[in-house]
């Protein structure tokens, strides 16, 4: 009997041990199986980060070219802008006539400058009257009238003496029986003094000197160039 219970132990204690051993085993398996997935997950998870990485990095090489095309098509554009209207003349800022774009006729340049001078903007009266002069020399309203305002709007003006010389003399040139013929030889003399011409300026005060003493002329020079003159006297 006590045989029997021995060997009943022993079977007992032998199948336990088994028993434990399988668990162990299942156990074991189970363990790598998910240590193996979890390495993976890890591998896949930093895959996926990178792939996230490298994503908003094109995303931005993208915008940047999108930026660029944008750039290009702009400057493309403002150069048919430019071609499409290289044949009309640009206006330039100090050119208040602009003839080459507006072919102004020679009765619209004379009532532009008569105009102009009127209300004292001798700037573009003296604009007006030049280049009626100079691109209607012949035109039938060029008289000594005309040609005196334009004189004093070039002086007036105070840029464009030799505009002033050039106007005056011509007056004085072709019309030396005008009423304007003294008037014109004043504002010569004075026009060539602004320019510098202290010779020419001081010939014009002798000769005034000589001929004109008793002329409102004279007086104008001898009140605010004499003293002047005599400087420049050789």
């Amino acid at each position: 009997m006590k045989e029997f219970t021995a060997i009943v132990v022993l079977m007992s204690v032998f199948t336990f041990g088994l028993g434990e051993a399988g668990l162990w085993e299942d156990f074991k398996k189970t363990a790598e199986t998910t240590h193996k997935y979890e390495y993976k997950a890890l591998s896949y998870s930093k895959e996926i980060r990178m792939l996230k990485k490298k994503n908003e990095s094109l995303r931005a090489e993208v915008a940047k070219l999108r930026s660029e095309k944008e750039h290009l098509k702009m400057a493309m554009a403002g150069k048919k802008r430019d071609r499409a209207i290289a044949s009309i003349p640009k206006k330039s800022v100090n050119d208040l006539v602009n003839f080459d774009l507006y072919k102004w006729s020679p009765e619209k340049l004379l009532g532009v400058g008569e105009k102009a001078l009127h209300f004292k903007k001798y700037e573009k009266s003296a604009q007006f009257y030049n280049t009626l002069l100079e691109k209607y020399p012949e035109h039938a309203s060029i008289n000594d009238k005309v040609l005196f305002e334009a004189g004093i709007a070039a002086y007036e003006s105070k840029k464009h003496y030799d505009w002033a010389v050039a106007h005056f003399s011509s007056l004085v040139r072709k019309h030396p029986r005008s009423k304007l013929y003294r008037g014109a030889k004043l504002w010569l003399g004075l026009s060539h003094f602004h320019k510098g011409n202290h010779e020419k300026f001081v010939a014009t005060v002798e000769e005034f000197r000589s001929k004109y003493r008793n002329t409102k002329e004279w007086k104008v020079l001898s009140n605010y160039y004499e003293d002047i003159a005599y400087r420049y006297k050789k």
